[in-house]
């Protein structure tokens, strides 16, 4: 197993590899993401071309991506996610935008969560951010596709130094699994200040 940083170019090469594992990993609960590859690839290209953007990636034995994490500016990344911040009047210039962590199901509770979280932190720091946010869905605890095996990532984030910052709520739109059209999705922000 190899983590890696990508920027610039390697990052641009390795993007249909990262769709195709953020459309596998978010598929699963709590996401329960119907995506399409162009609209990945897309989405991608976009995140690459952001300010100080990261991504961080876990290959196998054979360099296959089997998992990434990413990171950029929240100002700039997308308006969905800069919005919550003005509202309140909170410099999101300030703020570093952890984006999504995927990783492949058969590769987890090895240290590559905080592996990633590490690196994107560290890149966050060497460029004057003052804290690092992401968001993540919610969902009602009786989600009718909710595994009886679901464990949260909550004391995961906590452990990191992360806090729910209430009222920080963005909204997105995809496809559910089961669902025939795109839904809005409410997406909590957690927050950690840079010492």
């Amino acid at each position: 197993m190899r983590i890696s940083t990508l920027t610039g170019p390697d990052l641009e090469r390795a993007l249909p590899e990262l769709a195709r594992l953020r459309i596998e990993v978010f598929r699963a609960y709590p996401y329960l993401y119907d995506g399409s590859l162009d609209y990945e690839q897309s989405y991608l290209a976009s995140f690459a071309g952001a300010a100080d953007s990261i991504a961080v990636v876990a290959e196998n034995d054979h360099g296959r991506i089997v998992g990434c994490a990413t990171g950029s500016a929240l100002e700039g990344h997308n308006e969905e996610s800069g919005e919550p911040f003005r509202a309140r009047g909170i410099d999101a210039a300030r703020i570093f935008y952890c984006g999504e962590s995927v990783l492949d199901p058969s590769f987890r509770g090895r240290g590559f969560g905080h592996a990633f979280f590490d690196a994107r932190e560290a890149h966050a720091r060497a460029r004057g951010y003052r804290s690092s946010a992401f968001c993540a869905v919610v969902r009602p605890d009786d989600h009718p596709l909710k595994p009886a095996a679901y464990s949260p990532l909550e004391p995961f984030w906590k452990k990191r130094g992360y806090r729910k910052a209430e009222g920080l709520i963005a909204t997105f739109h995809w496809k559910d699994v089961d669902q025939a059209d795109e839904t809005a999705h409410p997406m909590q922000f957690w927050i950690r200040e840079f010492d």
